[in-house]
């Protein structure tokens, strides 16, 4: 007769994870808030709704990392990748004028290494705490016969508020509105399975080689956080002076601004208005990738857009500073025309 079984023989390692989501307490009391009513271990977070709204509207998105997760395994890097998590699905409500509130994440492992999830939650919690946001909760799963040794994935949960008339939905935007961009940090989370190839393929890169053009390694670049804009944004939608509002994400420029532009109108964007940063040029040298395809792939240095009337454009980019420019203007038709150029 075969010998008894346990859970553990067959992969999973209940003790770890009993450990693991232990350590992780002190984590999400750090990222709760005054308006957080449970504590880890519930089974469903609590969170009371923010007082002193009107009519509040509920804004919700989820998301992944994507393969960039694939350079944090080749760098055994794993503090990052939550930040990104947060990061993103914070921009993507924000495109529609709310504020985070809460977050919840889920990570699903081939093993329970307990440094690698206290590393990639205590990522997510520090983003939680960056945006303001409270770190409700989560799931860590253990799946031995899903993921490969070293592996895992992670997806995250947002969900913020928004007053009913300050909802930004692209329905103010009018021909001669004025674009302005955004700096991205570098990749964000997308396009990583066409930069993989290029750089650790094409480019014939480790991650601990340096990036070329750049005082940091290859790994370091690719793994750069995806930015918030929340800070930069926020005090101008509570000014009423953004109309629309567009996430820079799969698909670059052309594939995101027609989101927010009502029917019937697009945009013309200046390609020539900023330089393309490093990576992006590297890129597409390395991989032989043509411009359309970069723009089609990849954000290119531009990760939010703003639509604002022409008469506040000088103050918005006054108030952005540096980090902001002029890149175009909504016009009739559809589509967007990536016109100008160096």
């Amino acid at each position: 007769m075969d010998d008894p079984l346990t859970y553990r023989d067959a992969g999973v390692d209940l003790d770890a994870a009993d450990r693991a989501k232990r350590a992780l307490g002190p984590l999400l009391d750090a990222a709760g808030d005054e308006n957080t009513l449970s504590g880890p271990g519930a089974f469903g977070g609590l969170y009371a709704m923010p007082r002193g709204m009107s009519e509040p509207v509920l804004v919700s998105s989820a998301d992944g990392v994507g393969t960039k997760l694939k350079v944090a395994f080749m760098c055994g890097r794993h503090d990052t990748v939550g930040r990104d998590l947060v990061n993103h699905c914070v921009n993507d409500i924000l495109v529609q004028g709310a504020r985070p509130l809460f977050f919840l994440d889920y990570l699903a492992t081939g093993e329970m290494d307990e440094g690698v999830v206290a590393a990639v939650v205590g990522g997510v919690a520090r983003g939680c705490r960056e945006n303001a946001c409270a770190l409700l909760g989560g799931e860590t799963a253990q799946m031995p016969d899903f993921y490969a040794p070293g592996e895992y994935d992670l997806a995250g949960f947002v969900v913020g508020v928004v007053e009913r008339e300050r909802l930004v939905d692209g329905a103010a935007v009018r021909p001669g509105d004025r674009l302005v961009a955004l700096r991205s940090s570098g990749l964000h989370t997308n396009g990583f399975t066409l930069a993989r190839t290029i750089v650790f393929e094409r480019m014939g890169l480790g991650v601990d080689d340096p990036f070329p053009g750049e005082d940091a390694s290859a790994g370091e670049v690719l793994l750069r956080v995806h930015r918030s804009y929340l800070a930069e944004v926020w005090p101008l939608l509570e000014r009423g002076w953004i109309r629309a509002l567009a996430h820079v994400t799969g698909g670059g420029i052309a594939g995101n601004l027609p989101r927010v532009l009502p029917e019937r109108l697009g945009a013309r964007v200046d390609i020539g208005s900023w330089t393309v940063p490093n990576v992006f040029s590297r890129l597409a040298r390395g991989g032989g990738v043509a411009g359309a395809e970069m723009y089609r792939v990849f954000n290119m240095g531009v990760g939010m857009i703003l639509v604002v009337s022409p008469e506040r454009e000088a103050e918005v980019l006054g108030a952005l500073g540096d980090v902001a420019w002029g890149l175009g203007e909504v016009v009739r038709g559809r589509g967007v025309e990536l016109a100008g150029g160096r």
